[in-house]
């Protein structure tokens, strides 16, 4: 295996780790709730601790990496991971529970990055395509296998192993880091952007805190003033950080990069997809296990017709993305996964199967070609330190689509459960989400042609 395979391999096993420790808890959240006596606003914080722990780590880690080496960080980061995760199955209080967690999602936060970067610096041009691919191959894997998987482990054991499962792939991870990444020559270190970092995390703390206060505070003035402050606060953090970021030479996230039209789109375009359907995932999960009463393991083998769409689209979308270009695969991804979205409201008994798969095979359709044809455009204009960069952005996005997309649409469904009967307020939630995921189609004129330049390069090799 060359060097650059090597570099690939181990990015793609922390990629891995990661997704698999957002879809498979996912599955246990209901039996988790139902365990600390808490609600489903509540419940969520399990996942969103974990991504606020990689939205503080992410962009602390280019300066670290720096600082340490690639395969230190890398190695130790791993190894942090596998510590948290069997913490957290040892948890005897929800807010143990959600404290490890957010150390979990800081050990993964450091790895993502890091080997992102290396191993896209290794794959130039159209190449990057080819490692895109492999990316996304190993992000259907995961919400196919895990939550299946977890739905397993829960139904027939405890979903204390739901975390417990993950020590061992993070322990590999950990040792073929120390084994096969090489660390690049000692470069100058930048002082990292302490400020910057502060402002970033505490805008999205406030934000998700706020979007969670509000979905649970209904009915209670002193919970909306709370949720409505806590937004507020997000805001004007989010603010002091756009203000900070023009005055300072470095600043921990570079925004000036979202010049780039394809970064910028593609940055969209998670959040409408991926960010929109974890929302939408983790509705349905509460939905078909506490209203329709599925088994944990029956509501994650519909996952695996997800992936099941999303390898199709997937093989499809990489052999049409240097003839046709981004744009028409993002119009085709987000109107199939909105249609899928949208399917999901008429799901009204655990008779509908038929109609579960359909909707889970056009949300894998539209999802699969949409985070693939993203995560390949997303970082085609930037080379050398600008792709390090441009990574940050990239991940920090990813991470923060989920975050969002969890807690925007748990408060649009708590906000309508004060109106409707919980089953209504189900439909009506997916429904709006089906509308939210076609918003980026007005932001498509940003990609002038319809081919980008690496499909024009290679429409004119030889």
């Amino acid at each position: 295996m060359t060097y650059r395979y090597r570099l690939a391999t181990v990015f793609l096993m922390g990629f891995f780790v990661d997704c698999i420790n957002i879809f498979m808890p996912a599955v246990a959240l209901p039996t988790i709730a139902a365990e600390f006596h808490v609600g489903i606003s509540a419940g969520a914080w399990v996942a969103n601790a974990y991504m606020l722990g990689l939205t503080l780590a992410i962009p602390l880690a280019p300066w670290l990496a720096d600082r340490w080496g690639a395969r230190g960080l890398m190695a130790g980061s791993m190894l942090a991971f596998a510590l948290a995760a069997w913490a957290c199955g040892e948890a005897g209080s929800f807010g143990q529970l959600v404290g490890w967690r957010f150390i979990q999602g800081m050990a993964g936060g450091l790895v993502i990055p890091v080997g992102q970067a290396l191993a896209f610096n290794r794959f130039q041009g159209p190449e990057r395509a080819r490692v895109s691919t492999l990316v996304m191959a190993v992000a259907l894997i995961a919400p196919a296998l895990s939550p299946w998987l977890g739905g397993l482990i829960v139904d027939h054991g405890s979903w204390r192993w739901v975390f417990h499962s993950n020590i061992a792939l993070a322990l590999a991870a950990a040792g073929l880091a120390w084994l096969w990444v090489r660390d690049a020559p000692a470069t100058a270190r930048q002082r990292p952007d302490l400020r910057g970092l502060v402002l970033v995390s505490a805008a999205l703390a406030a934000w998700l805190l706020g979007m969670s206060l509000y979905g649970a505070g209904q009915g209670s003035g002193q919970g909306l003033a709370l949720a409505w402050l806590g937004m507020a606060a997000g805001l004007a953090f989010t603010v002091l950080y756009a203000i900070h970021a023009r005055k300072t030479a470095h600043p921990i996230v570079e925004l000036q990069l979202l010049k780039s039209p394809r970064l910028r789109m593609s940055v969209a375009v998670y959040h409408a997809i991926p960010g929109v359907f974890t929302g939408v995932n983790l509705l349905n999960i509460f939905y078909l296990q506490d209203m329709l009463h599925l088994s944990a393991q029956a509501t994650g083998r519909f996952m695996m017709v997800y992936a099941g769409g999303a390898l199709v689209s997937m093989l499809v979308g990489g052999r049409l993305y240097n003839r046709a270009g981004a744009r028409p695969l993002f119009i085709a991804s987000m109107v199939l996964h909105s249609l899928g979205i949208a399917a999901l409201a008429a799901v009204a008994a655990p008779a509908d199967p038929w109609l579960l798969a359909a909707a889970y095979g056009l949300m894998g359709l539209g999802g699969g070609l949409g985070a693939n044809t993203a995560q390949t455009t997303a970082l085609l204009d930037f080379d050398g330190r600008q792709t390090q960069q441009a990574s940050v952005i990239w991940n920090l996005n990813r991470q923060m689509a989920f975050s969002v997309g969890a807690a925007f649409f748990l408060m649009v469904f708590n906000t309508l459960a004060t109106r409707l009967d919980a089953g209504r307020a189900y439909h009506m939630t997916f429904l709006i989400a089906s509308l939210a995921g076609l918003v980026p189609l007005l932001q498509l004129r940003s990609l002038h042609t319809p081919k980008d330049h690496h499909a024009r390069q290679q429409a004119h090799r030889p």
